[in-house]
């Protein structure tokens, strides 16, 4: 009896560190994973090899959830972009730390379900575009991987004036940490 309940006990942390494993060191649980090899095995380790790239980052994604932690890789310029979610919406989006505020434009603006009339663009702004009119907004989540950050406040800009999303100190601010490492940006929840 106590040799079962020892079996599932160890079977049990084995199979709950598998995922973590995995998510601080998706390269180290491949090569783990892969001196396994597939024969004789009906089946599992594949079924786990899969499940894992299946949650491995595509390369177009330029973000790698580690927890609630995430590393944005530097693209050729030295920008870190990745894909942001406002408002349960996909939205990529570009690191700012010269902004103070999340900006973003009024089509991303009504495509995350915020509703602004002409008379909000009140604020007058100061962009590399130069000036521009904007509105004041907040968006009610913001997420990129597993970190989430609720009521970040965000200015809204006419098209013309801003043709992405830019992620601002309105929400890098309530971070942990923010810190520029091995040619990554690591954001910390």
């Amino acid at each position: 009896m106590l040799r079962s309940v020892s079996l599932f006990l160890l079977i049990t942390a084995a199979s709950l560190a598998v995922p973590y494993f995995y998510a601080t060191d998706p390269a180290g649980f491949e090569r783990w994973l892969a001196g396994f090899g597939d024969a004789g095995n009906d089946g599992r380790v594949s079924e786990l090899r899969m499940a894992a790239e299946a949650e491995a980052p595509t390369p177009v994604q330029a973000a790698a959830p580690l927890g609630r932690k995430v590393r944005l890789a530097a693209d050729q310029r030295g920008h870190f972009s990745g894909e942001f979610r406002l408002n349960g919406r996909s939205v990529p989006a570009m690191v700012d730390t010269g902004a103070t505020t999340v900006a973003i434009n009024r089509s991303t603006a009504r495509r995350i379900g915020l509703q602004l009339a002409p008379s909000d663009f009140r604020y007058q702004v100061n962009t590399a575009n130069g000036p521009a009119r904007a509105a004041g907004a907040v968006i009610r989540r913001l997420e990129i991987g597993r970190i989430a950050v609720e009521d970040v406040d965000a200015v809204v800009l006419e098209d013309a004036a801003l043709n992405g999303t830019l992620i601002g100190m309105s929400f890098l601010n309530r971070l942990s940490k923010v810190q520029v490492e091995d040619g990554s940006l690591m954001l910390v929840q």
